[in-house]
């Protein structure tokens, strides 16, 4: 949000600059992120003066250009030469002195020096209006008012602004300070509690007063509740038209774009005092009727971005006898709204739900300054007020009568919230005796009123626009945001509790596993729990009230999160990834809502990057498996199964189950899930049910020493059907001899040439070792023989 310093001071009369209320407001909880400097003309036409042109001759050594002598205000004229076919002498005209610099309309920067113009020395340079910012125009030299003073510095005569802009980080709780009124009364505030004693002025408005009663638009409100007030007043006889200068140049220094006159002033009172307001071209109201109504379906309404938008039938409209006229609170209609045209206005100042506009501007998609402020709860006792502050400035840049009386249909005042303050628990929350006297400057000082005071608080009436003070908490936090954190004292001994907790605790666990993917080169991502309904199935749990169409379900798996961010990365070059994400999936059934925890994995890309002595070896399916077993090893989990599966998402995979479910599964991503989300590379993701893994892990460790009798290695080479894996021959090999076989690893595949058509060839490496005594050939050769003959029956296995 930009708060102008000029315009603060309207409000407030002190002499602390830029950077010192820029420390005040951080302090009061308005984060200044930044002062920059603003003129509505940059550079400030700093070095222009107005220049009298005595002299104006041919230059002698081209047909176009002119050689002027002219009169700046200092002691001798300078000597310039000049290309513009319009200067003559006699003329007033801006001179840009040696050393200014100007900024041109299109933005370049010219800096003006002393130099030779075909052989002619030349002191100055006669501007253009768009050479010095002051419009468009090139036609020619910019010819002054012949009564002005040589000398005389441009500034002065087109009166250039300079203004400090500050940048405030507005929190979203904040609504009471989204106007140059709200952040001066925090600043009001926060300066009493320096020893300043700043008034707060306001506008007056006490000129107002109807001139005619000529015009008058029925008002009529369907439901107070949507609209609890609603004031309007009609001015004939304005006339639409560019804006003065002191008014654009305000809205300039905040960043708004001038549109005319009456749009203006809507704009400058809503940045003013924070309250929205609209003017409808009369002649355009049918039946010189306002109904304030909800929408019919299938209602549409033309707004002012040029989009026909079908209406919902919970949207408060601005309708006229006939057609809605405007979304309330959040967009103009097209056809309703103030044209050069327009000659007479209906203004409108109201106080609209919250939550109705906050619906309505999500339901199409829309976010204006009014609908911003609105849907946070702006003032409902200024409405009023603003209306009359606006149709004063309307009739000051626009002209024209005030011809009707204030219309204000107000059923219900909106009451102060009531909250009583128990002084001793304040304290106590603060951490710091603050004598009762300067809580109460301070709840003056916000504008909150004390109703009664007991021995043990106050009972306190808040202002209906502090719609974030409801709770005793948050006037605690008034207290302490105005009397200043800084001013809190704090010791310097520093209490812990340790707490204790069991070694299988989740989080210890998912910190021990980060730790091991750390340090295999992974890294951690946070994907968002909210996602589009295309990544979602049939059970996502559906947000009532989403932040957008792409956020509006629970996602039901962690699969399109991981692929969304291998998307990002390898869009820009990032090809070789490794992620893992601790997170959850939501899912309904029948009413209830479920969710589970999952850690996730997905690499892709090259393992190694190409170098000089080995070349780029590809991420493969065997080291996703080798990092989930290692996970499991970890953990104490060595007893499961496997087996491969395929799924809409995964092409083929392998399943880690043991007999109480799945504990993880691991595999190829198809293409067509990648095809959805534009990567061009093979992906491999595995998912580990969290919860049913911290269900089995262990803390016993198994110590044994190391073995006093040597172990044997023995290979065989088998030929196999295609079918047979190397796990079935593994598992295999284990249930048949349990006692002295170590281990069972694969060194060699080969499928190819002088094979039969459907086989394949492995070599098995097995390591026996007895711990009692050294192993003899006659038993190795009695363990391989039993191996050979298992393989043989349960697969059809051979020796090669």
């Amino acid at each position: 949000m930009r708060i102008s310093y000029n315009w603060l001071k309207q409000f407030l009369k002190t002499d602390q600059n830029p950077d010192e209320l820029a420390v005040v407001l951080t302090d009061l909880g308005l984060e200044v992120e930044s002062v920059e400097a603003f003129e509505s003309v940059k550079g400030g036409l700093k070095g222009v003066v107005v220049g009298h042109v005595l002299t104006c001759e041919k230059h002698p050594n081209a047909d176009r250009l002119k050689v002027t002598t002219v009169d700046v205000g200092e002691a001798s004229p300078l000597q310039i030469v000049c290309g513009a076919s319009n200067v003559a002498a006699g003329q007033k005209v801006p001179v840009a002195t040696i050393g200014s610099v100007l900024h041109t309309h299109s933005g370049e920067s010219i800096t003006i020096k002393k130099g030779k113009i075909r052989d002619v020395e030349s002191f100055g340079m006669i501007c253009a209006e768009d050479e010095i910012g002051l419009g468009s125009s090139h036609d020619g030299i910019l010819v002054l008012d012949s009564k002005l003073k040589p000398g005389t510095a441009l500034a002065a005569i087109y009166n250039i602004e300079s203004d400090f802009i500050f940048e405030i980080g507005l929190t979203p709780n904040r609504a009471d300070a989204m106007s140059h009124l709200g952040v001066a009364r925090d600043l009001r505030a926060g300066l009493l509690q320096k020893s300043s004693v700043p008034e707060l002025q306001t506008p007056s408005i006490s000129s107002f007063r109807v001139d005619k009663r000529t015009l008058k638009i029925d008002v009529k409100v369907a439901d107070s509740k949507l609209v609890p007030r609603y004031c309007g007043v009609t001015i004939s006889g304005v006339t639409v038209k560019d804006s003065p200068t002191w008014l654009q140049n305000k809205l300039k220094a905040i960043g708004l774009t001038p549109k005319n006159n009456v749009v203006d002033v809507t704009n400058y009172v809503l940045h003013e005092l924070g309250q929205p307001l609209h003017a409808f071209d009369t002649a355009k109201i049918n039946g010189q009727k306002i109904n304030v109504r909800t929408a019919t379906a299938g209602e549409k309404l033309l707004t002012l971005d040029d989009q026909e938008r079908e209406l919902h039938e919970d949207d408060v409209v601005i309708a006229d006898a006939q057609n809605p006229l405007c979304l309330a609170g959040v967009f103009g209609g097209k056809n309703s709204g103030v044209s050069n045209e327009t000659t007479a206005i209906f203004l409108e100042s109201a106080y609209f739900n919250p939550v109705s506009v906050r619906k309505t501007a999500k339901r199409h998609g829309l976010s204006t300054d009014a609908s911003f402020r609105f849907e946070r709860g702006i003032d409902p006792n200024i409405t009023e007020y603003a209306l009359k502050r606006a149709a004063l400035l309307i009739q000051e840049v626009a002209g024209g009568e005030i011809t009707s009386d204030i219309i204000d249909i107000h059923p219900k005042k909106i009451e102060p919230f009531t909250v009583f303050l128990n002084l001793q628990k304040a304290q106590k929350i603060i951490g710091q005796q603050i004598p009762a006297d300067t809580i109460k400057k301070i709840l003056a000082s916000l504008d909150i009123k004390i109703n009664s005071v007991t021995d043990t608080g106050l009972g306190l009436l808040i202002p209906p626009y502090r719609v974030d003070v409801q709770r005793e908490i948050d006037v605690i936090e008034e207290i302490l945001r105005v009397y200043g954190y800084n001013n809190i004292q704090f010791s310097k001994k520093l209490n812990a509790t340790v707490a204790n907790s069991p070694r299988t605790e989740s989080f210890k666990l998912e910190n021990s596993i980060a730790t091991q993917l750390a340090a295999n080169g992974f890294y951690e991502m946070m994907a968002n729990s909210l996602t589009s309904p295309e990544y979602a199935s049939e059970d996502a749990v559906k947000l009532l009230n989403p932040l957008s169409s792409d956020l509006a379900v629970l996602r039901t798996n962690m699969l399109d999160s991981a692929l969304e961010a291998v998307a990002y990365n390898s869009n820009r070059k990032n090809k070789d990834l490794k992620f893992f994400e601790f997170g959850k999936v939501y899912h309904t059934n029948n009413g209830a809502y479920h969710e589970a925890k999952k850690l996730t994995l997905v690499i892709t890309g090259n393992r190694y990057g190409e170098n000089w002595i080995t070349p780029a070896q590809p991420t493969s399916f065997y080291e996703v498996k080798a990092i989930v077993t290692n996970i499991l090893k970890r953990l104490g989990i060595d007893r499961y199964d496997n087996e491969s599966f395929s799924s809409e998402s995964i092409s083929e995979g392998l399943r880690l189950f043991d007999r109480e479910g799945t504990l993880a599964s691991i595999g190829l991503v198809h293409g067509a899930s990648l095809k959805k989300h534009g990567i061009k590379q093979a992906v491999f993701y595995a998912e580990l049910d969290w919860e049913a893994v911290c269900k089995r892990v262990t803390t016993k460790l198994k110590i044994t020493d190391i073995p006093k009798f040597p172990e044997v290695s023995r290979d065989l080479a088998l030929l196999l059907d295609e079918s047979v894996s190397f796990n079935d021959l593994a598992q295999a090999a284990k249930q048949t001899e349990k006692s002295l076989l170590k281990s069972v690893d694969l060194f060699d595949v080969y499928v190819g040439e002088n094979l039969p058509a459907g086989k394949k060839s492995y070599a098995l490496s097995f390591v026996l070792q007895d711990k009692d005594k050294t192993l003899t050939d006659s038993q190795i050769d009695k363990v391989m023989s039993k191996l050979t003959d298992v393989f043989a029956k349960q697969f059809e296995a051979t020796l090669r």
